[in-house]
């Protein structure tokens, strides 16, 4: 899935490469704890003075358009892009940031993550993670807008993506197709 220093790197927690979970930044980052830690967000990296200001773990309950009961866990990492007279964090920094927040607050490593991002002066805006990557010296982490969903529709093109899948043309009988 994604090859950095000639080692591939796929955790088991990952479904959707463009949103990694908490889990899967920091399986990857254990290996490059002294490289900088780059997040880019809007076509640009944070600035090197970025603080991790806040880290938060929700439970949430919640009845989606189609009247369905839901839940999950998601965890929010807010990010301070600021410049100051330092160099980016390193990523076993950020790591040590996490491990502290769960042995006080707790987090499910397997839990939506999502990042708030703000300047200070701009408002606070909402991203999810992709699978991070080595560029040079440094690992970089995209993040990208988190878009709204519609949970009913989503489970229902899931449905219709494992049933193409499945049932699509092949050369032989498919188990999965009555």
């Amino acid at each position: 899935m994604l090859v950095s220093d000639n080692r591939e790197f796929e955790p088991a927690d990952v479904v959707d490469p463009d949103d990694i979970t908490i889990a899967g930044l920091l399986e990857f980052l254990a290996g490059y704890k002294d490289r900088p830690l780059v997040f880019l967000y809007d076509g640009r990296p944070v600035r090197p003075g970025y603080h991790v200001t806040e880290v938060k773990a929700g439970q949430f309950a919640a009845l989606d358009c189609g009247a369905n009961p839901e839940s999950w866990a998601e965890i929010f990492v807010q990010l301070w892009d600021v410049e100051e007279d330092r160099t980016h964090m390193p990523a076993g920094k950020f790591s040590a940031i996490i491990r502290k927040v769960t042995e006080h607050v707790g987090l499910e490593h397997s839990a939506k993550l999502t990042f708030e991002v703000s300047d200070g002066v701009r408002p606070m805006q909402l991203y999810r993670a992709a699978l991070p990557r080595l560029a040079g010296d440094a690992v970089h982490v995209e993040l990208s807008p988190r878009p709204a969903s519609c949970k009913p529709r989503d489970r229902w093109l899931e449905e219709e993506r494992k049933a193409k899948a499945c049932c699509g043309p092949s050369a032989g009988p498919q188990p999965c197709c009555g």
